[in-house]
């Protein structure tokens, strides 16, 4: 069990080893995204909830940000940036699966990438000025949650890869027992109704990621990280909407 929390944490970030993950082992990883998520957060809130430039909420909202690119290496927000340029691009599942594949970074990705960094700043800094540390790592918790359930919706849309050994581990449990923990941590987090707001938004925006994997026919690992980062977003908007 410790062993595939520790190849989820070297796969998804920089806070354990790289390591070559056999096939079995990575369909389990998808159990622990969510106390990934928790690690993750916290590690990257907690200096700023110490005092570390507890004067300038601006600051910390930036620094938390780019502490997320730095520890999970920029994974989902290539995923995100993949999905924008691709979808924004070509609709027809052909060229779709192309442009996913181009290593390449277009306009739309570019303005993805801008609009979510650039929202993720705003929304800390709504948080980190009224010190409300445990609702960003919520942020974190939400958006690995948000991926489960993706991944779960989108098992039969898998496309040959190492995306699909990740989707195959999002069983009906495993995406039932990632949602039931991502919102109890909530309460404790971020409070009940920012819970619960958060839930409500990231539903609403899965719907979408969603509908485009079935026109598509297909989903892969850059789905999951999209889905990771509206996650993300939608626990932070939630939040500021109960404020």
């Amino acid at each position: 069990m410790f062993r595939t929390f520790l190849d989820t944490l070297g796969f998804l970030t920089r806070l354990a080893p790289a390591r070559v993950i056999p096939e079995p082992a990575m369909n389990q990883c998808m159990k622990y995204m969510v106390p990934v998520g928790l690690l993750l957060g916290a590690i990257i809130a907690m200096p700023f909830d110490l005092g570390l430039f507890d004067n300038a909420p601006w600051i910390q909202a930036w620094l938390m940000v780019l502490l997320s690119i730095f520890i999970t290496r920029g994974l989902h927000f290539d995923g995100l940036s993949d999905v924008c340029d691709a979808v924004t691009t070509h609709t027809n599942p052909i060229r779709f699966w192309e442009v996913i594949k181009d290593s390449r970074s277009g306009a739309f990705g570019i303005i993805g990438l801008i609009m979510i960094i650039l929202g993720q700043v705003l929304l800390f800094h709504e948080m980190a000025s009224v010190e409300a540390y445990g609702a960003i790592v919520w942020t974190f918790v939400l958006g690995r949650a948000a991926s489960v359930w993706l991944g779960y919706h989108v098992r039969h849309l898998t496309r040959p890869g190492l995306g699909k050994l990740y989707i195959d581990g999002a069983t009906l449990g495993t995406a039932l027992l990632s949602a039931g923990l991502a919102f109890i941590t909530g309460i404790f987090l971020a409070g009940f109704p920012a819970t619960v707001a958060g839930t409500i938004i990231v539903s609403l925006m899965l719907i979408p990621l969603y509908r485009l994997a079935v026109k598509v026919g297909g989903a892969n690992g850059d789905f999951l990280g999209c889905a990771v980062m509206v996650g993300e977003v939608a626990a932070g908007l939630g939040f500021v909407l109960v404020m």
